[in-house]
């Protein structure tokens, strides 16, 4: 009965410390690397009729050149609010409208904005950490209240958490990888 808790909290971790590390994965996409790509869009929200709506709810994007990112919206009227938001995102490009396209010509990266990025990534990575230390936390509390309702004995407990932690050091030992490819991937002229 107490191996099956444990196992139960222990496979719970698990899928959500792999969220994470899939969430924070999915951050880093979303950070420019001198490409284009269209998933530098996704975390930009158009003020559409009053309701903030996700970029690629109201527009078809796609990248057809190595340094260009078109944005193509559903519906005309929304090409100005589009652009608006473009310009007020971190995304640092600038757009050009031409009525029917916006088009997003992506820059090579200076030394100077390259860094930026790099701090960007980083920041990104250490939330990452955070949320799987935090997911650790939690499984930790659940198995001292299975010790403390006297639902599992000490060395169960113990065991649960020696894996739990290894669990911990290698999903943060993932997002390193991740962290480093990207930060190379950013830095490379």
């Amino acid at each position: 009965m107490a191996a099956e808790m444990i196992d139960a909290l222990l496979e719970d971790a698990r899928e959500r410390m792999a969220k994470s590390v899939e969430s924070t994965q999915h951050e880093f996409s979303t950070v420019r690397t001198g490409r284009a790509s269209p998933a530098l869009l996704d975390r930009i929200a158009v003020d559409y009729y009053g309701a903030q709506t996700p970029l690629n709810q109201l527009a078809t994007i796609s990248a057809p050149e190595a340094r260009l990112i078109t944005v193509q919206p559903y519906d005309k009227s929304s090409i100005k609010s589009i652009e608006k938001a473009i310009n007020e995102s971190d995304v640092g490009l600038t757009p050009s409208n031409d009525g029917n396209l916006i088009r997003l010509a992506v820059p090579e990266l200076t030394e100077e904005r390259r860094r930026d990025l790099v701090k960007v990534v980083r920041n990104l990575a250490e939330e990452g950490r955070v949320a799987i230390r935090n997911i650790r936390r939690d499984t930790m509390h659940h198995l001292r209240e299975l010790k403390a309702e006297g639902e599992a004995g000490s060395d169960d407990e113990h065991r649960a958490e020696v894996e739990l932690q290894k669990l911990t050091d290698g999903r943060i030992g993932d997002l390193e990888s991740i962290l480093k490819s990207k930060e190379e991937e950013i830095l490379e002229v």
